[in-house]
């Protein structure tokens, strides 16, 4: 069964480009536009995902405070986060830090990186589980 992941960000052409690299490395994706929209992937028994990629900069309810919801809710707690945006490394990994996320990924990105980061997330998931 595939690693189902959730690409949040309000950018279509961001949720198409990693949709499709994602889909093709064989992972189960799912997108929305919103961190509010993501809630009945998220909480949804059929759709959990298994890692989420989430904007930092999105209107309404910002990265960073979304992470912090997931992070408070039993349902999505464990669920890995990855902070995606075009900050400066050393500003995302503390705004990773600071809101809970368990890690980020730099923008633009290529179909190769966020490959490699999403499975690096998932094995260290797996490694902490275990």
């Amino acid at each position: 069964m595939p690693k189902r992941i959730v690409v949040i960000d309000d950018s279509e052409l961001v949720l198409a480009i990693a949709s499709e690299a994602l889909e093709q490395a064989g992972f189960e994706v799912f997108t929305a536009g919103s961190g509010i929209e993501a809630n009945s992937i998220i909480y949804s028994p059929m759709r959990r995902p298994d890692l989420i990629l989430l904007d930092v900069m999105m209107p309404m309810l910002n990265g960073d405070r979304k992470v912090r919801l997931l992070k408070e809710r039993e349902a999505s707690r464990h669920i890995p986060v990855l902070l995606m945006s075009t900050k400066p490394a050393e500003e995302l990994e503390g705004l990773a830090r600071s809101s809970g996320a368990d890690g980020f990924l730099r923008k633009p990105f290529t179909a190769l990186s966020l490959t490699r980061r999403v499975r690096q997330a998932l094995a260290e998931t797996a490694r902490g589980a275990a």
